[in-house]
């Protein structure tokens, strides 16, 4: 009688790897909970941007009304304004703000002493730590009519005030030095972790050939945090339809609404004041099909150019 031969079925090797590093994966369970409840659970309310939602009723119970309200959000005659001052504040920041991180980066990495390059990196960290209530006052200390500091030096020279934030012309400029003042210190952190991982022995060879600090950036730093610097601008160019809601609205009035409408701020007079909440959801998908349009084009083009992108 022939033996019968049982074959062992072997493990996979996520189950393999499961056994052995079982207690990371017990780690990793409280984050991935985090993230099913607060992150995907949620995606559930999108739904609300086709229905003529009613908190009675709920979600799942309103009435279906299809892309109604994405047809209301075209017809409105602030549509083509939203989309303009948000492309336009979002291009200045890409264009004025992006670049100063990595600048600042490359000169902090410059410094030699120790101590004073913390507390260089101390001092351009804190701003990103003030809310933009702060930031707002600080900006109306300076540059509104009655305190502001800059129309007090403009009297005192013999000039006549200008009131800042009452002009369309000059709300642009104040949104993105705002940016630029907050952000930039803490959006070195990135940029200082990729050039502390840059093999040292490149600069050691270049101080042997008899390189200067100029050309040691150029041909060595610049090249070696060059993928970072195309994920962040992808990954940038990926919340081109976001400008910061709070930032926006704080400094809003009725002088420069013809400029500073955006999505974020529609989102909430609509979604929250007025309770139109599918209203709001809708200009927050459409704000997010934007940025998803974006994200694809700048992979293209980092493609074409003979870079990696970020997939």
């Amino acid at each position: 009688m022939e033996e019968m031969v049982i074959k062992r079925k072997t493990p996979g090797k996520f189950a393999k790897n499961f056994h052995k590093y079982k207690y990371r994966y017990v780690l990793l369970l409280p984050g991935l909970i985090w993230l099913l409840i607060f992150k995907y659970i949620p995606y559930s309310g999108l739904l609300m941007a086709f229905e003529n939602f009613s908190p009675a009723s709920g979600i799942f119970g309103s009435q279906w009304v299809g892309f109604e309200n994405f047809q209301y959000l075209f017809k409105t005659p602030d549509f083509l304004n939203m989309i303009r001052n948000t492309l336009v504040i979002s291009g200045l920041n890409i264009v004025f703000y992006f670049p100063l991180p990595i600048i600042l980066s490359i000169m902090i990495s410059e410094v030699r002493h120790v101590k004073y390059k913390r507390i260089v990196q101390s001092i351009v960290y804190l701003p990103h730590f003030l809310s933009w209530v702060v930031v707002y006052a600080l900006t109306f200390f300076l540059l509104s009519v009655d305190v502001g500091l800059l129309n007090k030096l403009f009297v005192a020279m013999g000039m006549e005030k200008v009131s800042f934030l009452t002009q369309g012309s000059s709300f642009y400029i104040i949104i993105t030095l705002q940016s630029i003042w907050r952000e930039t210190g803490w959006g070195t952190i990135l940029f200082l972790a990729a050039i502390s991982g840059i093999d040292s022995s490149l600069y050691e060879a270049a101080d042997v050939d008899g390189a200067n600090r100029m050309r040691k950036i150029w041909h060595i730093t610049l090249p070696g945090i060059k993928m970072t610097i195309v994920t962040m601008l992808i990954l940038r160019l990926g919340r081109i339809a976001d400008v910061s809601m709070e930032q926006v609205l704080l400094i809003q009035n009725p002088m420069i609404s013809s400029v500073s409408e955006v999505f974020s701020t529609y989102a909430y007079n609509y979604g929250v004041v007025r309770g139109l909440t599918s209203i709001g959801t809708a200009v927050d998908m459409f704000k997010s099909v934007i940025n998803l349009l974006f994200v694809f084009l700048a992979q293209m083009v980092t493609k074409w150019l003979g870079s990696d992108g970020i997939f």
